[in-house]
């Protein structure tokens, strides 16, 4: 536990030096302000940002990619386009006449794609690592339904390789890393950048705010009613999350009124922490989520105790209230075609993100898999075709939006990733051919302009030290 204090206790001195002034007015006044001051300044205050990122951006050059074909992330597309990169920053993407500097690295792009670094919302990268064995199993705290005390972060491993498999296979630059779905309250997410570190904070995506992943359905009811504790059933999911939430208001309240008025500071409750942060809006939620039903039931929810949800994952029932979502700005990140593994889940159909993203909500293409991970380009591709087979027209760039920007928008990192714009981290995929095509491969990727992958470059491909010496040690199979 860490307690900070803001400043240090006014001095008893400087208090009774205000009692000898000759004028008994301002002797009051002045003993008055001094005692709200103190009061102020004696406020019991903990850092929000504990576990600080360390992320620092590897070595970059000034790179200019030429006469490519550019998805900008954000639905736009530029034939023959120029993508110049300067400082770990994208400084300007446009047609064949964008200025290119002399003296810098350019690329011939001729036939090739570029598109944003992708960005997956929904992973346990870290968390459930290769190779899958209990002793590095550390997603799920099965310990109790409401375990919004737990953070991810504590529990990912930097050495997992399938970090180094999402940069080279997928182009992954950027990921939320949640607990699992065991518990109602799973605990906090975080986000990272996709390079490699020694610890986990170093791969912290800098300021990115965190989420909280919540669950509803059948995982919780399953986990605990088999147990003969609540919750057994979606009833009980519901009161308990009420109930939950009733708590975190009581907390803020608590907090707030201290925060105006002063005196004795209100006990600590690290998981009350994060419901606070969330009733504020300081803290993302990603609710884990089926059923349109469910859904429906938790937006009621989020209205009663006043937060908002960022987005629901899974998802396959979307479809049925679109324009629900699209209403109250959530988005939906979904699978393009995964279905039937459990009774929520059967109600699927894959034209789910094209109906969701025709409706004018917010589709996210995610992968909640160490291997989907690795192709999300493909899984975007076949929502794509799926919603053009029924007749809805939607274009590849809007397609490629459903892994970039509009991730990045769940995530609340949007202003710095996520498209090609002047200004934002240079996070960009050059891929050798149309990256919504079952042949498209990275060839290069970067991360904030630094070249972290290049196919034609054995030696940068990341290995982690878990690697070192055994067989496939860096493949990109």
């Amino acid at each position: 536990m860490r307690i900070f204090l803001l400043a240090p206790l006014l001095s008893i001195a400087m208090v009774g030096c205000a009692a000898n002034s000759s004028d008994e007015s301002v002797q009051s006044n002045s003993s008055a302000d001094t005692g709200k001051q103190a009061s102020q300044q004696e406020r019991v205050r903990f850092s929000d940002n504990p576990y600080p990122s360390t992320y620092k951006p590897y070595p970059s050059n000034p790179t200019a990619i030429t006469g490519a074909t550019i998805y900008d992330g954000e639905g736009g597309r530029i034939d023959n386009g120029v993508v110049f990169l300067s400082g770990g920053k994208i400084t300007s993407v446009g047609g064949p006449d964008t200025p290119v500097p002399a003296d810098v690295i350019v690329l011939d792009g001729t036939g090739k794609y570029v598109t944003p670094g992708i960005i997956d919302v929904h992973s346990h990268l870290g968390n459930y690592p290769s190779p899958s064995v209990d002793a590095v199993s550390d997603g799920n705290e099965i310990t109790g339904p409401v375990t919004p005390d737990v953070w991810a972060e504590h529990g990912v491993w930097p050495q997992d390789p399938g970090f180094s498999r999402a940069l080279s296979n997928g182009g992954i630059t950027s990921l939320q890393i949640l607990p699992g779905s065991a518990n109602l309250f799973g605990g906090r997410s975080v986000t990272l950048k996709n390079v490699s570190a020694r610890t986990t904070q170093a791969m912290k995506f800098p300021d990115a705010p965190y989420g909280l992943k919540m669950a509803c359905g059948e995982n919780p009811k399953r986990v605990y009613g088999s147990r003969r504790q609540k919750p057994g059933s979606r009833m009980g999911n519901m009161a308990l999350n009420r109930q939950t939430w009733a708590r975190a208001v009581e907390y803020k309240r608590r907090w707030d009124k201290y925060d105006e008025d002063g005196g004795s500071a209100p006990t600590r409750n690290i998981g009350m922490e994060t419901l606070k942060g969330a009733l504020e809006g300081k803290i993302k939620i990603h609710n884990h989520c089926y059923r349109a039903d469910e859904m429906a039931l938790v937006i009621d929810m989020s209205k009663e105790f006043g937060y908002t949800i960022s987005a629901f994952h899974h998802a396959v029932e979307s479809y049925k209230i679109a324009d629900l979502l699209r209403d109250n700005d959530i988005c939906s990140a979904v699978w393009a075609d995964w279905w039937g593994f459990k009774l929520e889940a059967y109600d699927a159909i894959p034209e789910n993100a094209a109906l969701i993203e025709n409706a004018g909500a917010c589709a996210i293409v995610h992968s909640d898999d160490q291997d989907q991970i690795q192709r999300l380009n493909q899984e975007a591709a076949k929502a794509l075709a799926d919603g053009r087979r029924m007749g809805l027209q939607i274009s590849d760039a809007t397609a490629i939006q459903w892994i970039t920007y509009n991730a990045a928008k769940a995530l609340g990192i949007e202003e710095r990733t996520g498209s090609l714009k002047e200004g934002k981290m240079a996070d960009v995929v050059l891929w050798n051919s149309n990256p919504l095509s079952v042949y498209a491969r990275p060839e290069k990727v970067w991360v904030d302009g630094a070249l972290l992958f290049d196919a034609n470059d054995p030696s940068r491909r990341p290995v982690s030290d878990f690697e070192l010496g055994q067989p496939g040690e860096g493949d990109v199979k």
